[in-house]
């Protein structure tokens, strides 16, 4: 009996690329729903994670300080980020989502229909593989 043929590697990367662009285009226009960039649409996903520096903000969105400056000065006009003095090194700024900020992120998910509705099309036992393997592949230290 024949094996099925194998995937490789630029096809893996094909298919994350076309998966990648509908999530990123179904980012975009939930962000934009909200009168935000990408950007800053980006900028408050990784805040829901937690308080990051904004140095360490710069380099997850793979731009320069100065631009993510220009990125939270809006998002603080709009009460959705805040600016707290680290406790432990006071020339560091940490950037905290608010309660409003939290709100905006959930907002643009659940408009994230293209998404859901693919992401839908999976049982319970191929959503637990799918995080499984995201993780393991893109989550740094998971093995």
């Amino acid at each position: 009996m024949e094996e099925a043929p194998r995937v490789d590697t630029a096809q893996l990367m094909e298919l994350l690329s076309v998966a990648l662009g509908v999530y990123y285009g179904d980012f975009t226009a939930a962000a934009a729903s909200e009168n935000l960039t990408a950007s800053q649409g980006k900028t408050l996903t990784v805040l829901r994670r937690g308080p990051v520096a904004m140095r360490a903000l710069a380099e997850t969105l793979a731009c320069d300080a100065s631009n993510v400056t220009g990125i939270i000065n809006r998002l603080e006009k709009r009460d959705l980020v805040r600016r707290e003095a680290s406790a432990s090194d006071r020339r560091v700024t940490h950037l905290v989502i608010t309660p409003e900020g939290e709100r905006v992120t959930d907002t643009i998910r659940a408009r994230m229909h293209a998404t859901q509705d693919g992401l839908k099309k999976l049982g319970d036992r191929d959503r637990d593989r799918l995080f499984a393997l995201l993780e393991r592949v893109f989550v740094t230290g998971a093995d």
